[in-house]
Formats: structure tokens, sequence, C-alpha cells
């Protein structure tokens, strides 16, 4: 199993990294992306933390992503630090989407899935179609996530997806231990978004996901 999308104490989750990663090698997990809120303020210290817990990840045989979810910044600062990002260590950016339930700033999708060094748009509201193609566009997968409130537009992103033919992930958004999935919860979310059963095997799988496969 994957989780592009998940918290830790450095910003407003509640575990450590290495206590993250454990809980998920006990569910199953082989692919886990931490990504923690930042922006211009936080985003240097972060990447620099999560790189120290690497080794303790490849310790419990998880692949862990490095990563990032820039949030609520101004939609004009989001492709300079995603470059950033990844010019700094980061295997995975992931900016913070539309969501109905955030004051999210207006622009904010179309900012992230304009540019080429985003990798997810997490939970990204009642994105448009035409957002939606320039993710498709530019290799950027829409999340179908298991947050309470974000998950409002699960099924909207999926109709959505299913016209542009643009990538879909399934993440968590877990900022504590009973906010990660088994994966009877994974089925649960994707399937209860509309996924048809003739490729939720694939897209819940860490080994035939399109969007996984550039990390394995």
């Amino acid at each position: 199993m994957y989780d592009f999308h998940t918290h830790t104490l450095l910003s407003d989750g509640v575990l450590l990294p290495t206590e993250l990663l454990r809980r998920m090698q006990v569910l199953g997990y082989s692919v886990v992306g931490i990504t923690d809120h930042v922006d211009a303020s936080n985003i240097s210290e972060t990447l620099l933390s999560l790189g120290r817990v690497s080794k303790s990840a490849h310790a419990m045989g998880i692949r862990m992503l490095c990563g990032v979810e820039i949030t609520h910044v101004p939609p004009s600062e989001i492709a300079e630090l995603a470059l950033y990002a990844k010019e700094n260590g980061a295997d995975i950016v992931v900016v913070h989407g539309e969501s109905p339930v955030e004051p999210v700033i207006p622009g904010t999708n179309n900012a992230a899935v304009s540019c080429s060094h985003v990798d997810i748009l997490a939970h990204p509201g009642l994105i448009t179609l035409k957002d939606a193609s320039l993710a498709k566009k530019h290799d950027i997968a829409l999340e179908i996530t298991a947050r309470g409130g974000h998950n409002r537009t699960n099924g909207h992103v999926v109709r959505v997806a299913e016209k542009t033919g643009c990538l879909l992930v399934v993440d968590s958004d877990a900022h504590q231990p009973g906010d990660l999935m088994s994966g009877r919860d994974r089925e649960i979310i994707a399937s209860g978004a509309g996924i048809s059963d003739k490729i939720l095997k694939n897209l819940l799988s860490a080994e035939e996901n399109e969007f996984c496969l550039r990390f394995t």
C-alpha cells in the first residue's frame, strides 16, 4: 500500500516521523510520503529534519518520500516554493488544494496544476475541468482523501478525473494514529468516491498505480 500525504509533529500532526513510519509499517505500507505543512517560514527546516529519518525508514523496509505540503500561500508563491523544495531534497511536493472547508485562496488549484514541480494537488474541492486538464498535462495527480470535511468533494474529483484522464491517488491526510487507513479503509474511501471495481485494485496498489510507479 501507499500513502503520499501524511503529517507529523513537524507541523500539525502528533507523531514523530519515526513513529508514524512504524505504525504504517505494521499496517502494511511500503511507500509513505511525509508531507508536513510548509510555507516560506519553515520549508528548509522541515526538509532537513525529514532527511534525517531516511535511515530509519530504510531499516523498516519503507520507501519514505521526503516531502512537503505547500499550504495557504498566495498562488503566486507556489511555483517558487515547489522548485525550492525539489532543489533542496524533496522527493514529492503536495499542494493544499481548494478544499470546501478551509479558506484557501482562489486560484490555488490553478497555480498548483500549472507547475511542473508539483506532484499532487490535495483535496482539490470543486476543481474545474480546465484545471484537471492542466493536471493531466503536467502529470499531477488529484487526491481522493479520507480526511473529514475535505472528502466532501471526492465524488466530484473522480468524475472530473474520468472526463480528463488525469491521475488519481488515495491518501489519508493523516494527522494522528486514528487517521491511518487499513487496506479495507482505503477500499471504502475509493469505492465511496465512485471509483469503479474495474480500476480499484490498480489505483490502490503501490505496484500498479501509474502515479506510484515514478517513485518505485
